[in-house]
């Protein structure tokens, strides 16, 4: 499904949240967009064949709602190409933004820089989480590389110029890290998204972490990514 939209009626900024089951988080995260939504910033929710009521949910709020065959990088290329937006943020249902996140966004991109991220805190209730936001953030300053948690955003003219993201089903938002980089440096911004620290919680925080460099590393190291996420999804 290809969507072609007229540029005399784009947006500044378009949100695109692809979901899957996310019934118990989709609406506290839609109403907390609604200030930015009435702002005129456009909000597209792209479900990837969810069995609870999340559809149901956010057709109340959102500004629309696609369905999709289930993966997050080919829920997030068909928002992005259904949407109007001139800038682009890819949004996880748990991760909330902070205030006025859209003019953040618009001051980073007005330089040389075409796509960016932000800081992230983790919520919950260990202290350790704290600490994992932490390294994540200066990981993330020091590689140039940003993971979907931390909302990455870019103009569109950079989501087209690398064929948005790679059509797999783990790493993407490394894979399209990379190539975002070969166009400019990102804007890593100081201010802050809170995502929910239940993974972490949920399957231990030292197995998560572990799991989680080790499948980098693997990554890094050329091995396939189709194999990666079986390895992934029998973990957790």
């Amino acid at each position: 499904m290809t969507t072609t939209v007229s540029t005399h009626h784009r947006k500044r900024l378009s949100i695109i949240i692809p979901t899957l089951n996310e019934a118990e988080s989709i609406e506290r995260q839609l109403t907390a967009l609604l200030g930015l939504w009435v702002c005129g910033v456009e909000i597209i929710v792209v479900d990837g064949g969810s069995q609870d009521a999340t559809v149901a949910l956010a057709q109340r709020h959102a500004s629309r709602v696609i369905t999709s065959e289930p993966g997050r990088a080919r829920q997030m290329n068909l928002g992005a190409r259904a949407s109007c937006g001139e800038q682009l943020l890819f949004l996880h249902a748990d991760t909330h933004l902070p205030c006025r996140a859209d003019r953040k966004i618009a001051q980073a991109l007005e330089g040389s820089r075409c796509w960016g991220r932000f800081d992230i805190q983790l919520s919950g209730e260990q202290s350790m989480l704290g600490v994992i936001a932490i390294c994540m953030n200066w990981r993330s300053r020091l590689t140039g590389i940003a993971t979907g948690d931390q909302a990455l955003f870019m103009t569109r003219a950079a989501f087209e110029a690398v064929n948005g993201y790679p059509d797999q089903p783990l790493m993407e938002d490394i894979e399209i890290s990379k190539r975002l980089k070969q166009l400019s440096q990102p804007a890593c911004l100081r201010a802050k998204v809170v995502s929910s620290g239940r993974r972490w919680e949920n399957d231990g925080l030292w197995p998560t972490m572990l799991l989680m460099w080790r499948l980098r590393y693997r990554y890094w190291r050329g091995e396939d990514c189709h194999q990666l996420a079986e390895e992934y999804r029998h973990a957790r």
